[in-house]
């Protein structure tokens, strides 16, 4: 499990654990006393140091591995741990024997102009063009992202706003669904996951101060014209790929002991 200490990598970890797998974690660092990382540890998963901006120690972490899951994530070194991680890692697989290279993505992320999402199709075709059998699953932004990016800019005293359309999705659902493609073997690409509603930017954070008590100005942010076109345009949504599960409003509701679970942390 690449990324096996963050939110969804976590998840995926802990549902392969209940289901009877052996589960080895892989960080560039020891999981830290008290962290998700440590308790999935305890509940016996494997763990080795690895760091994919080197190569050092992918070897022998991967070593009698079946499948390897990459939720790996590093928006501030996109390009070095991603993608030209992602392509030491899959040489790595390559090498030990690994028969099954999952991946997650975004949707949409071909239509919206932003580094990250550039980074991530890169991404997308080091896995496609890579020599390990591959599963590549999309799904839409997750609820703890939102919450995120809504408190930090609380601290602004203020709340993006707008048109922008998102489709936020619970992290224990693409969790779920890629554990299952763990199982099902090499399948290409999976059918996209969305949550279960499309709103604006606008409605979300007005949700957003609702259930955290704040009383904040709700701005629309002045995108770039084409990066706004994309957003309003729902470019990052997809209505036929809904699920069931909590909409944003409904995850916020629940009690924070409950969304700590939910996310390992």
């Amino acid at each position: 499990m690449i990324g096996g200490t963050g939110v969804l990598g976590g998840l995926v970890a802990r549902t392969l654990l209940e289901g009877g797998d052996q589960v080895r974690l892989v960080s560039r660092s020891a999981p830290a006393a008290g962290s998700a990382a440590a308790a999935l540890v305890a509940a016996g998963a494997g763990h080795h140091v690895a760091d994919l901006r080197s190569g050092d120690g992918l070897a022998a972490a991967l070593g009698g591995a079946d499948a390897v899951v990459d939720a790996v994530n590093d928006p501030r070194g996109a390009k070095q741990v991603m993608v030209e991680g992602g392509g030491r890692l899959l040489a790595a697989e390559a090498a030990a024997g690994v028969g099954h290279h999952v991946a997650v993505s975004i949707v949409g992320i071909e239509q919206v102009p932003l580094a990250y999402y550039t980074a991530k199709l890169a991404q997308e075709r080091v896995v496609t063009d890579g020599p390990v059998p591959w599963s590549l699953l999309r799904a839409t932004q997750f609820h703890q992202l939102l919450d995120q990016a809504f408190a930090a800019a609380a601290r602004l005293r203020l709340l993006p706003g707008g048109a922008a359309q998102v489709q936020p999705i619970d992290p224990a659902i693409v969790a779920a669904r890629l554990a299952d493609a763990v199982h099902a073997g090499p399948c290409g690409r999976l059918p996209q996951l969305g949550g279960p509603r499309v709103q604006t930017l606008g409605e979300l954070a007005r949700e957003w101060r609702a259930a955290r008590g704040r009383r904040l100005p709700v701005v629309p942010l002045p995108w770039p014209p084409r990066l706004g076109r994309a957003l309003r345009g729902g470019s990052l949504t997809a209505p036929d790929a809904a699920v069931e599960g909590p909409a944003f409003a409904q995850w916020l509701a629940q009690p924070p002991a409950d969304v700590a679970e939910s996310v390992l942390r």
